[in-house]
Order: C-alpha cells, then structure tokens, then sequence
C-alpha cells in the first residue's frame, strides 16, 4: 500500500481504536464453574479469550460491541488465521485478549477488525514458544483509515463477498469431514473382516481350504520370534566367546497375550493376537537430545508419526557415535507410535516404514516395533493399530505424568490385533489401497477449493484496504478530517475527567 486512495490516511491502531483492556479480568475455569453452578443458561455471559469464546461465567463487564484481539496464543504468524474478532452484547474477556473500539466510537468497529486480519504482526510479537502482542506494541501498528461513509461500504461489500465465499468453505469443509469419515469407516470394515466378507464366502462356496488359519498363523509367527531370540543369544554367548550356560533358553521372555474377556468373536479363520506376540521387539527410541545446527545423524521428531504414515522430512539432528546410534535405525517394515503427544488423537497412533530415503533414528518419544515376519505383518499392524478396538485399547492406557500425556511400550504390547490368514491379509490390504487411493484422489479437487478460497479472502481484503474493493465518492468527509474529529471528543473526554479546581486548604 505505497499509495493511498483519495480521502484516506495512514494511522497507528492507537489514533483510531480505544484500548480498552481495563474491562478484561482472568477468571480460572474452576472458579468460572462453581460461579456458574445451577445458574440458567439465560443468566450467563460469554467468556471470551484469545481465538473466541472459551467457556460462560456468571457476570460481565463488556457491554456493546468490541474488537478482541489477541494478546498470546494467537495464530499471529499464520496469515490465513484470524487474530482479531468481534463480540456483542453483554460478556467477560481473559487477559490474553486485548479489548478495542473503533475510537470515540467514529470508527467503524467492523472496519478495524477485517483490517486487524491483514496485519503482519511479525515486527509487532515477541517471544519464541508463545508469541505475544503487548499493548505498547499494538499501539503502534500501522493501519489506514479510509472516509466514514467509505468504511460503511467497504464492511458491507466485504460481508457480502465474504458470506458467501464462507458458504462456499462450509460445503467443501462438509465434503472432505464425509471424505474423512468414510476412510475411517473403510479401515474399521478391514479390520473387522466386513470388508472381504464376501472373498471368504466364496472361498467357503468354492471348496478352497485355506493352508494356514489365524490361528496357525500365530503359531508359526510365535516359533519364528522365539527362534530369532535364540540365535541372538547365542550370537552374543559367541561374540563374548562363552559357553551358552544351561538351560539358558528357559529364560526366553513369553510374550504377553491378548486380553481377549472383552472382546467380540472374529470372522471364521481369524485369531485375536497382541502387538507383543507379533513383533520381534518393542522398544523406546534414543534418549538424547537433539541439537539446532544440522549436525550428526539425522533423529525424527515426534510429528514425524501420524496415522498410517512416516514423514521423513520431519526430522533433527543429534550428534552421537556411531556405536549410540546403532541399535535405533529405522528399517523398511518397522511401525513406529507416537509415545508421547499433546493431542490423544495423535497419541499411540501407528506409521509404518515403508521407505528408507535417509538412514535415520527415532528419538525416545516414538515406540518401534519389529514384526516378526516383515514388512507383510507391518502393514496389517499399522492398520490395525489406528482403528477399532486396537485403537480403543491405546486410547483406554492413556495416562498424564507430569504434565506429560503418554502411553507405555507395556501398555502397548497389550495392543490386541485381530489377526487373519495371510491370504486375507493380502487381499485386505490391496482392496483397502485401492480404495483409498481413491478417497485421497476425490480428496484433491477439495483440497484445491479450500487453498482458492484462502487466496481469495486475502484478495478480497487486500483490495478492501487498497480503497479498490467499492467506488469511491468525492462528496466523503476526508478522512483526516475525521482523525481531527477524533482528537477533538478524545480531549474533550480528557478535559472532562480532570478536575475543575483545587479543594481550598484547611485553616490552620
């Protein structure tokens, strides 16, 4: 905006908003319940915080229309959040929201508050972790200011524009939650065994015994995982150059079995397994930290693991020798969980490995597990572990430790999988790709619609405080002559509060 449109002016937020955070307080939500407890839903006020209203209380000390904009956690640096919104009527503010009016109520609130949207507040915020806007920087935010009668026009045209460009958001969000839901519902089918129903009544109709059921299944994954122990253990009596002691096979750790007293009856040929009896190993990452410079081994961050996906570009660095790092690299076929996460939806959840593009370790925060029989198992595991009653049993074991949420590798070995035959696992899994794919790729053009529709908003706004979204009118007040409006009711106020007269001294 080099160049003004005819009329406007450049101003500081303070030169055309009243601050007016006296009216905020900070409640805590337990004193907010107990204030709010048996009261009529009629009886209560909105209480708002920095993003929009956060809970009720049982009072107010706003009453007409304010600007809110936040204070700290605020989306500030993400240009397509808003960080300023209004309230109505009668409601209660936090403190990590500032309190604004258009000021000595001759600016148009609606106004200030779309062009409060299209600030870059990055010169404005302070902190690194929680970005915070204080009031002595709000203050000195550049803003324009366009004619009265301007600023009407502008607010409607921008309602108008930007309803239905709202309306237009709200059927594609609606479109890709059904996109969503019906994924959901295609790997609970899997699971479940619905999904190839009608494959095993035709297997059943055509006479074809299946070589190897679930449970046989189980039997030869439980012989292969007790045999690679073995020959670990004998690897290591070698390498020490020790005589394997006796009885030392007794000493194999039994994988813990499925609690099974809560679960349904599976499909015919299949077997309830744990994640334990299925994985060669189950094991925490490396418990180091990592550095900020690039350097040493690449290590994942712990939003590197979402459901049913590894993202190999989400990574640190930690600088270790090679003989640490031996023992956490990931391979092809590995399925990693999320250990810890502030969200429990994304706690717990399964990624498999399917792909090495850069050797790479997992840090402490993520599980590995190695199944036994390969890549084959790891990718039923991970279906399996973020769904259904796999998902429910995570979900159950969830615990908060010092502050931390988390689930425990035990906990996760308990993880019951509903397990099979191996030729029911192939046909699961190349259906559920198929299908799949093609939710991602109705999911596409969605995608697009919303990334248009962002672009647009900011269009739209960007032209609205260009003075290039409605004609103009020479007839309009300029708006210098309304900033003079405003620093003439703002002294008089300021005159109106000072006292008139010094109180005459008591005689001596």
């Amino acid at each position: 905006m080099s160049e003004l449109a005819n009329g406007w002016v450049r101003a500081s937020l303070d030169a055309i908003a009243d601050v007016l955070d006296h009216e905020r307080e900070p409640i805590n939500s337990s004193e907010r319940e107990t204030r709010i407890s048996g009261k009529q839903r009629a009886d209560l006020y909105p209480y708002y915080g920095a993003t929009g209203q956060v809970g009720l209380i049982d009072s107010f000390r706003s009453d007409g229309q304010r600007i809110l904009l936040g204070e700290d956690a605020a989306p500030f640096l993400d240009q397509f959040k808003d960080k300023a919104y209004l309230a109505n009527g009668r409601f209660w503010v936090n403190n990590h929201a500032h309190v604004l009016a258009g000021a000595a109520g001759l600016v148009d609130n609606r106004f200030l508050c779309f062009q409060l949207n299209t600030v870059d507040y990055q010169p404005f915020v302070t902190g690194s972790t929680r970005l915070k806007l204080t009031s002595s920087a709000m203050k000195q935010i550049p803003m324009v200011i366009a004619p009265a009668a301007e600023q009407t026009r502008i607010v409607a045209k921008l309602e108008e524009l930007l309803s239905d460009l709202d309306a237009g958001v709200a059927e594609l969000n609606a479109a890709q939650k059904k996109l969503v839901q019906y994924r959901q519902s295609l790997l609970k089918a899997a699971v479940t065994g619905e999904l190839t129903a009608k494959w095993r009544a035709a297997r059943a109709l055509s006479e074809i015994g299946e070589a190897e059921n679930g449970q046989q299944l189980l039997q030869r994954i439980l012989t292969e995982r007790r045999a690679r122990w073995e020959a670990k253990q004998l690897a290591k009596f070698k390498a020490q150059g020790k005589t394997p002691p006796k009885d030392w096979q007794k000493k194999y750790p039994e994988p813990v079995k499925p609690d099974t007293s809560g679960l349904p009856e599976l499909p015919e040929g299949w077997v309830w397994a744990s994640v334990d009896q299925l994985s060669e190993s189950v094991r925490n990452g490396l418990s180091k930290t990592p550095n900020t410079t690039q350097c040493g081994f690449p290590i994942f961050k712990i939003n590197a693991v979402r459901p049913m996906t590894v993202n190999f570009d989400a990574i640190k660095h930690i600088e270790i020798e090679q003989n640490e790092a031996a023992d956490y690299w990931v391979e092809v076929g590995d399925v990693l969980a999320t250990r810890y996460n502030g969200s429990v939806d994304l706690l717990g959840v399964f990624g498999m490995v399917k792909d090495v593009s850069v050797r790479t370790l997992y840090p402490d925060k993520l599980i590995r597990m190695k199944p036994v029989t390969g890549v084959e198992l790891g990718a039923w595991m991970e279906v399996c572990g973020n769904v259904g009653l796999s998902r429910k049993h995570l979900v159950s074991r969830v615990k908060t430790t010092a502050g931390q949420t988390g689930i425990s590798g035990d906990d996760l070995k308990k993880t019951p999988i509903p397990l099979p035959p191996v030729a029911e696992q192939e046909v699961t899994l190349a259906v559920l790709k198929n299908r799949l794919q093609a939710v991602q790729e109705l999911g596409l053009p969605i995608e697009l619609g919303l990334k248009q529709s962002t672009a647009q908003r900011q269009n739209i706004l960007r032209a609205a405080f260009a003075g290039q979204l409605v004609p103009q009118d020479p007839n309009d007040e300029p708006a210098s002559v309304l900033l003079a409006r405003i620093r003439a009711e703002r002294a008089k106020r300021e005159a109106l509060k000072k006292p008139r007269g010094r109180k005459p001294k008591d005689a001596a």
